[in-house]
């Protein structure tokens, strides 16, 4: 069995996936990610399009990045080595609950993964040197369709750590808050998110 347990964070949509390892004296082996485990839980799973794999140092920021939908863009996210704390954030205009975030460590001590589907919008930030965060996508980089909004965003109040320099790209430095992002148009809504998980469960 691929998880000890999975429960949905409290973004809709959205999970957290304890894995188990095993190891001995030679090392340790994950199932990180099964595909059948996943459509269990979400009934339509992932389709693969493209995997990523980025290092980063301690308080680099990546995010929060989203997709608009269709197709929007689900994640799979595992962190192998070194230690990220991972934010999923309901930017889905006209979700119950919209703005609100959840924040997961993952870490290579204690595997686990985390879920979460078109149209929410995801970040971390690394808290060691060298973390390495690999995951898994519903379709290919779309330049066009995906944007961000702004990590430090007040507004949002995510759970950075007070102890960590935080490091953010051009792009990300530049987003825009919460609140300016959907008076721009820029955000999904529930409905057409909420049509596109049909869609995919139909498929599925």
């Amino acid at each position: 069995m691929l998880a000890v347990e999975i429960r949905e964070l409290a973004v809709p949509d959205a999970y957290v996936l304890d894995l188990v390892p095993h190891g001995d004296a030679r090392g340790r082996f994950t199932e990180w990610y099964r595909a059948d485990v996943l459509a269990e839980v979400t009934g339509f799973g992932l389709t693969l399009a493209q995997a990523n794999h980025s290092v980063s140092a301690r308080g680099v920021l990546r995010g929060v990045h989203f997709a608009l939908v269709p197709p929007g863009q689900a994640k799979y996210v595992y962190c192998p080595a070194g230690k990220v704390l991972d934010v999923i954030v309901d930017v889905r205009v006209g979700s119950p609950s919209f703005g609100v975030h959840d924040a997961v460590v993952l870490d290579s001590e204690q595997p686990r993964a985390v879920y979460l589907a078109e149209g929410l919008g995801h970040a971390f930030v690394s808290l060691a040197d060298a973390s390495s965060v690999t995951y898994l996508v519903s379709t290919g980089y779309s330049p066009g369709r995906e944007f961000g909004i702004h990590p430090l965003d007040p507004a949002l109040d995510l759970p950075w750590p007070s102890d960590v320099d935080f490091e953010l790209s051009a792009k990300d430095s530049a987003a825009p808050t919460l609140a300016e992002a959907r008076e721009q148009g820029l955000l999904p809504t529930m409905e057409q998110c909420a049509a596109r998980y049909a869609e995919l469960r139909t498929r599925g």
